[in-house]
Formats: structure tokens, sequence, C-alpha cells
């Protein structure tokens, strides 16, 4: 296969990942896991006081997403580091070692 139509594949995947959830739930409420566990946990046992309480808490629903979306952001910047870093390291291996048979070969 062409490494443009496995990029082509491969953004395709993407996009289909992206709108699907977007298309399977419309008009549905999408809720917090957080206010979906503290209602679960006041079913259990009501009176429930939470160990701690937030240092700081966000102003607003934005201040929350945007920490989420940098979050986010943080996480797949390192994940995709490593990932680069493995691959190099294993592509510097297979470039040592077809040098090193060139050179047995010589």
């Amino acid at each position: 296969m062409q490494k443009s139509s496995i990029n082509i594949l491969l953004l395709s995947g993407a996009v289909i990942l992206s709108i699907a959830p977007v298309l399977m739930y419309q008009g549905k409420e999408f809720k917090a896991t957080d206010s979906i566990n503290i209602t679960a946990i006041e079913q259990v046992k009501p009176g429930y006081k939470p160990w701690f309480e937030p240092i700081l808490k966000p102003s607003g629903g934005e201040i929350e997403t945007f920490l989420f979306a940098t979050q986010a952001a943080i996480g797949s910047g390192v994940t995709c580091y490593i990932l680069g870093l493995y691959r190099g390291r294993t592509e510097r291996r297979k470039n040592d070692e077809t040098a090193t048979v060139k050179q047995h070969h010589d």
C-alpha cells in the first residue's frame, strides 16, 4: 500500500471516530462523571461528606473545560513524544544493523 493511501485511510478513520459519537448521541444531555458519581453516592449513603475539597474551584464551566483540554493536550503530547522516541530508536537500530551487515560483506 502506498504511503499516501495509508494516510488517507488514517485520516478518514479519525474523522469517522470524531463524528460518529456526535451523530449517535444527538439531543442527549452529557453530564460530567463527577456529578454522576456524587448522585450515585448520595443514593447509596445519604449524608456522605467528601474527605477533602479542591484547593481552587474553577469559577465557571469554561475554565473547567479549558483545564481539562489542557490536561488532555499535555497527556497526548507526552504520549506522542514517547512513541516518536521509540520509533526513532527502532529506525536507528535498523540503520545500524544494515550498516553492520554491509561492513561484514565488504
